[in-house]
C-alpha cells in the first residue's frame, strides 16, 4: 500500500514538474517575442531583398532559404553569393569570411558569463549568435521570474527565423517583383541607432558607450570607413578591460 502511494506521489511530482517547465518556456518565449519585433521589421524586409538578389543572380528559391537557415551571416550570404558565381577559391573564402565577421569573436568573448549553466542551449545560441540577438541579450533586463536561458534561446530561434522567412519570400516571389533593393540594407543600420538610443537612455553611466563612440570615431578616421569594425572592437574591448576596476569604483562611489 506504502509502495503504491510512494509511486503516486513520485508521479504527481514528474507531472507538476512537466508542467511546470513547460510553463517557464511559455512565459520566456512570450517575454521573448515583444523584445525581438524591431528585429522581424529589418530581417523580413533586408531578408527579402536577399533572396530577390538570389533570384537575379539566378539562383532558385532554395538556395537562399538553405544558406539563411545553415549560414546565418547576414551580410556574408550577400558576399557568398558572388563567390558561388566565382571560380571555385576556398582558401579566399575562408580569408573573407573571417573578416567579414570577425566581430563575433568580440561577441563570443563577451557572452561567457550570459551564457553560464544554460545547458545544451547554448550550443544552438553559439551557432546563432548574430548583431541583434547580442544586442538583445547583453543589454536587456530580463524579469526574475523568467528563465534567462529559454529567454535568450528564444531571442535567437525568433531572430533567426525572421531571417528565413524573409528569404524564403524573396527567393520565392522575387522573380515576380521588380524593384529597385539599392540602399535596403540601411534598414539594419537605423536598427542599431534605436537600440543604442534605448540603451542609452535605460542607462544611468555612460562611461561604455561614450568610450565606444569615442574609439569608433578615432578607427573610422584612421583605417576608414570600410577597415575600422575590427580595430575598433580590439581597441573597445581592450580599454574597458584595462579600466572595468576603476569604472565599477567609481559607480560604487557614486551609487
Amino acid at each position: 500500500m506504502n509502495e503504491n502511494k510512494e509511486s503516486l506521489n513520485l508521479n504527481s511530482l514528474r507531472i507538476y514538474n512537466h508542467m511546470n517547465k513547460r510553463n517557464q518556456i511559455w512565459i520566456a518565449f512570450c517575454t521573448a517575442f515583444p523584445n525581438t519585433v524591431p528585429i522581424f521589421a529589418g530581417f523580413v524586409f533586408l531578408g527579402i531583398a536577399y533572396g530577390i538578389f538570389m533570384n537575379s543572380l539566378g539562383f532558385g528559391a532554395i538556395y537562399p532559404i538553405l544558406m539563411s537557415l545553415l549560414i546565418f551571416a547576414g551580410s556574408m550570404e550577400f558576399v557568398a553569393a558572388n563567390l558561388l558565381l566565382m571560380t571555385f577559391n576556398p582558401i579566399n573564402a575562408l580569408i573573407l569570411t573571417l573578416m567579414v565577421n570577425a566581430r563575433h569573436l568580440f561577441y563570443g568573448i563577451s557572452m561567457l558569463d550570459k551564457y553560464k549553466g544554460i545547458g545544451k542551449k547554448k550550443l544552438y545560441m553559439i551557432y546563432g549568435l548574430c548583431d541583434e540577438s547580442f544586442a538583445i541579450n547583453s543589454t536587456v533586463n530580463i524579469p526574475k521570474n523568467v528563465d534567462k536561458g529559454w529567454f535568450m534561446f528564444f531571442v535567437t530561434l525568433l531572430n533567426h527565423s525572421y531571417w528565413v522567412i524573409g528569404s524564403a519570400i524573396g527567393g520565392i516571389f522575387g522573380s515576380y517583383v521588380k524593384f529597385n533593393t539599392e540602399g535596403l540594407e540601411f534598414v539594419m543600420t537605423a536598427l542599431f541607432v534605436v537600440i543604442f538610443i534605448e540603451q542609452w537612455m535605460k542607462e544611468k553611466k555612460h562611461h561604455s558607450a561614450v568610450l565606444g563612440l569615442g574609439l569608433s570615431t578615432i578607427s573610422l578616421i584612421i583605417f576608414g570607413g570600410t577597415n575600422f569594425i575590427i580595430p575598433a572592437m580590439i581597441a573597445i574591448f581592450g580599454i574597458l578591460t584595462l579600466l572595468r576596476k576603476p569604472l565599477e569604483k567609481f559607480e560604487v562611489n557614486e551609487a
